[in-house]
């Protein structure tokens, strides 16, 4: 199955070409430039590369979050247009999932860890079970000490928010592990597609663990 991947949950994110259990391609740029601004020229390039064309595409995945409100909506809103535009179907992933995923076989427990802003972290943590990586607490939205507090065994952190939880327990993985990868985004989408789990293009929404600004205003609750 020829799959294209799309991760947009953080500023570093990028796209994934799969062809069945074979990752054909993968681009990942952490820069402060839009995703609006980079992920069609991402697409274009990666399918271009690899000398396909969104009409070669037999499936779509897409992290669905938590993360970025603004990230998530341009992530979604482009998978959305390609699904429509392709008739393909569509998985969702859920972004914390998809990082945990990166480090498989860990003997130490995984926990995700992204910038939620506000001060907070969006976080869960996950155990590998000799097949995949076991999702053992909620997906949380938290403070990073509330966090650190939970964390009672030696456990690897990943993601852009790591290195801000101060646990005695924490063991932050290198640079290049921490980013979410759009490949791990394709091999679970391509996973829950195998198993049925496709999601019709306009049910597609993102995964928020509290409301954006944009929602607080409109119920009036004043945002700092």
């Amino acid at each position: 199955m020829r799959l294209l991947a799309v991760e947009t949950s953080t500023l570093a994110g990028g796209v994934a070409l799969l062809d069945g259990d074979r990752l054909v391609g993968e681009y990942v740029l952490d820069v402060r430039v839009t995703h609006s601004e980079r992920l069609m020229v991402a697409v274009d390039r990666v399918l271009g590369d690899a000398r396909w064309t969104v009409h070669d595409l037999e499936a779509l995945a897409v992290a669905v979050g938590p993360g970025s409100f603004t990230g998530l909506r341009i992530g979604l809103g482009t998978v959305k247009g390609l699904a429509v535009a392709t008739g393909v179907p569509v998985a969702a992933v859920p972004t914390l999932d998809a990082m945990a995923a990166s480090l498989p076989f860990a003997a130490l427990p995984v926990c995700p860890v992204i910038d939620a802003r506000k001060g907070e972290v969006y976080a869960s943590r996950y155990r590998w079970d000799a097949s995949r990586m076991r999702r053992e607490w909620d997906y949380l939205a938290l403070a990073p000490d509330e966090l650190a507090a939970r964390i009672d065994t030696p456990t690897i952190l990943v993601g852009d928010a790591a290195t801000t939880i101060r646990s005695p327990w924490a063991r932050v993985a290198p640079p290049a592990r921490r980013a979410p990868s759009p490949g791990c985004v394709g091999q679970l989408g391509l996973e829950r597609l195998r198993r049925g789990e496709c999601v019709p293009a306009a049910d597609l929404v993102p995964l928020y663990l509290r409301p954006s600004e944009a929602e607080l205003k409109r119920r009036g609750v004043a945002v700092s």
